[in-house]
């Protein structure tokens, strides 16, 4: 039998993650919200990239990121977009008149059944400070774009964590997903 077709088995259920035994594979779900996440790519009118920086638990370490969260977690059913657009907002207190599903696709597929949906969000204004809910302790970046991959990596040598996908964000800003230039 290969592992695929073995019945899974939940080895553990908590409050926002399970972990699942199928076959000899081991991996966790996402209890809540489909199991898919958003990553936001933003630039303000002034041309800068919004990145947030938060201590994260399992890195014991803080991290620089592009504004995330959970398709549904505040309300079922809640669209990809909608998703987008209210963590935006509550991560940098920025808002989008526009979000756009670019990709969506496995975040480790190793080790985990959850997805992200990369969105691109447009025509953005501010309407509030940021820096999360209350369980949060965001703060938010605006790095002009044309710096901003020599900012990550000055922050990478200052010892924080940096989310990989940050690179493909970045190269999102400016290219379709076929790589042509985006006008």
């Amino acid at each position: 039998m290969k592992p695929n077709d073995a019945e899974p088995r939940t080895v553990y259920e908590g409050k926002y993650q399970r972990m699942v035994v199928r076959g000899t594979w081991e991996y966790s779900e996402r209890v809540h919200a489909g199991g898919l996440a958003v990553i936001i790519i933003a630039v303000t009118p002034e041309d800068k990239v919004l990145f947030v920086e938060q201590f994260r638990v399992p890195l014991q370490a803080r991290t620089i990121e592009m504004p995330a969260g959970l398709v549904g977690d505040t309300n079922a059913g809640e669209s990809i977009e909608v998703s987008a657009v209210r963590e935006l907002e509550e991560e940098t207190g920025w808002t989008a008149a526009q979000a756009e599903v670019l990709l969506i696709g496995p975040t480790s597929s190793g080790a985990s059944s959850e997805k992200i949906a990369f969105v691109r969000a447009t025509g953005l204004s501010r309407v509030g400070a940021g820096g999360g809910d209350d369980s949060e302790d965001i703060t938010v970046h605006e790095i002009p774009r044309q710096r901003a991959a020599a900012w990550l990596v000055q922050k990478m040598g200052e010892g924080y964590q940096l989310d990989a996908k940050l690179w493909a964000g970045l190269w999102m800003i400016e290219h379709h997903l076929d790589g042509t230039p985006r006008g």
